[in-house]
């Protein structure tokens, strides 16, 4: 037997993971991620025929159970319904995955009430939900992983994000929050905060000039990031590997907020 452990830390062999906003962007990319370490998942969207989809397609790629359904998790009967399909899937959650987001743009004075307020219930109340609900399984086992997707938009800001930015410095808040609240469960709560990845949200605005000097331009590389890029950091904080890690921000943001 080895002294030390190293890259056995990193295997999610029999884990269960819940990534909501699983069907694509980021969160689908860290949802292969864990399935390429042995995680079973359970991929969550607003859009059934998506998830399912996405599923099969990780399930074809690595010797894993995936299963994908429909659930708006800014309803918290629809949040219970999601933790029960899980929990009677596979008996267990060892992983979830906050990744479902919306990200309204514009001026303060051309947006509404209903749009800020729209961003905060899918990218906060959502969120908190979903850590009430399946730290609660967590707790019964004494093991949880949480990883909660902020952005750096939650450390620094950008003109004519207000609803963006206020959601995501909420939840670096949360994360934090609920780091020491958990501390004792044996559950760690963490976030990762993307910078300028070439999400479905984001390629809109790829190729305007506010993208090319304010987003792109802000990197320290310079460029957009590859969605495989974001795999290392949510595998990190899904396994073992991170176990005296909580409360913590981890940037992947191309060296947005060195400046």
């Amino acid at each position: 037997m080895t002294r030390w452990p190293g890259i056995a830390q990193f295997q999610l062999t029999d884990n269960v993971a819940i990534v909501t906003g699983g069907s694509k962007g980021l969160g689908e990319a860290m949802a292969a991620g864990l399935a390429s370490a042995g995680a079973n998942l359970l991929l969550v969207s607003r859009n059934e025929d998506e998830a399912k989809a996405a599923a099969a397609i990780i399930a074809d790629e690595y010797p894993v159970k995936a299963i994908g359904m429909a659930a708006d998790v800014s309803s918290e009967e629809q949040v219970e319904a999601m933790v029960a399909r899980c929990m009677e899937e596979f008996g267990r959650i060892d992983i979830l995955i906050n990744s479902a987001g919306i990200n309204i743009r514009g001026p303060i004075e051309e947006l509404s009430l209903e749009d800020f307020r729209k961003v905060q219930s899918i990218n906060v109340d959502a969120m908190w939900l979903c850590c009430k609900h399946v730290a609660a399984v967590m707790k019964e086992r004494e093991y949880g992983r949480i990883i909660n997707m902020a952005s750096t938009l939650g450390l620094v800001g950008l003109a004519n994000r207000t609803p963006y930015a206020t959601s995501k410095g909420a939840v670096v808040q949360m994360t934090r929050a609920l780091g020491l609240e958990f501390a004792l469960d044996k559950i760690t709560v963490n976030a990762i905060c993307p910078g300028p990845f070439l999400t479905p949200m984001n390629v809109p605005i790829a190729e305007s000039e506010e993208a090319k000097k304010f987003i792109v331009g802000a990197t320290a590389v310079e460029r957009w990031g590859e969605m495989k890029e974001i795999q290392g950091a949510s595998l990190f904080l899904a396994s073992p590997a991170s176990s005296y890690m909580t409360g913590s921000m981890l940037t992947v943001d191309g060296g947005w907020t060195a400046r």
